[in-house]
């Protein structure tokens, strides 16, 4: 678990940008106590901080926000890419990997990003993760969400500041922020039990919907997440083509399955666990 913060605001004075910025950050360092770190183009008026749980590359060379080597593009990301060696592996067969300087995911997901592109990365990316990708050259902010949103990210202007992050807790460290109850958020609670996306308690702030990405210029506040992945067209698709093996050929399918997706998520430099509830599942898991 880590987490990210940040703001898009009006120009003025890095230090100050960088001073709350931190604030922000300092309101989830529960998300990341190993390291962190703050970047702002004073400028453009934005600022990302980064509060870091090390769990891949725990040399400086892991450090965020972490810029892209030529410079374009600056992220600040919770998460983890499963798959980030077979896109190294993909970027160097290619001639488009950069001189790597460690062998962090985050590193990978930028040098993917700088050579094709973020839409094609999101869609070879697997992986739970949330991040916000500041283009130098572009002049935008986009803010990216795993397709099966598993890590959080909420945003939303506030007084003509854009606020985003890992938690509400750090939108709320803003002067920027007005603390608004969302009547309906409310309701919603009492019917489900929960407040499902794009709704949070607050009025004025989203959840960004699972799958999905959000691409903002400066001062466009009418921007609107846009879908990536779908599980209803992956669930329609199964549909209309159902698998036609026999039983066995399913089981040795699955096995296969799953032994893949539990070795892209034993990549780790730190101790690794399992947590059992005692269900089918899990046992079946570990």
């Amino acid at each position: 678990m880590c987490g990210l913060s940040g703001y898009w605001g009006a120009a003025g004075d890095a230090d100050a940008l960088r001073a709350m910025a931190r604030r922000m950050a300092d309101r989830i360092v529960h998300r990341g106590p190993d390291d962190f770190g703050e970047w702002c183009d004073d400028q453009a008026g934005i600022a990302l901080a980064s509060r870091r749980l090390a769990i891949l590359d725990l040399s400086p060379a892991g450090h965020q926000p972490m810029q892209s080597v030529d410079g374009r593009y600056v992220i600040a990301y919770n998460g983890e890419i499963y798959n980030y060696l077979s896109l190294r592996a993909e970027l160097e067969a290619s001639g488009k990997a950069p001189a790597w300087r460690g062998h962090s995911d985050t590193e990978t997901l930028l040098a993917c990003i700088d050579a094709w592109g973020l839409e094609r990365t999101l869609g070879v990316c697997a992986g739970m993760y949330a991040f916000a990708l500041w283009d130098r050259q572009e002049r935008t902010l986009s803010l990216a969400r795993d397709r099966l949103g598993e890590k959080p990210m909420y945003y939303g202007w506030q007084n003509g500041v854009l606020l985003f992050g890992s938690e509400l807790k750090s939108l709320i460290a803003h002067p920027a922020f007005e603390r608004r109850i969302d009547r309906d958020a409310i309701a919603l609670l009492l019917r489900y039990n929960c407040i499902p996306a794009p709704y949070s308690i607050w009025q004025g702030i989203a959840k960004l919907p699972a799958g999905s990405v959000l691409t903002v210029r400066a001062g466009q506040r009418d921007a609107q997440p846009k879908a990536y992945w779908s599980l209803r067209d992956v669930a329609e698709a199964g549909q209309s083509d159902p698998f036609r093996g026999s039983e066995a050929e399913a089981e040795r399918g699955l096995e296969q399955v799953l032994a893949q997706a539990v070795a892209g998520q034993m990549l780790s430099d730190v101790p690794l666990g399992a947590l059992l509830s005692g269900g089918v599942d899990s046992s079946m898991i570990v």
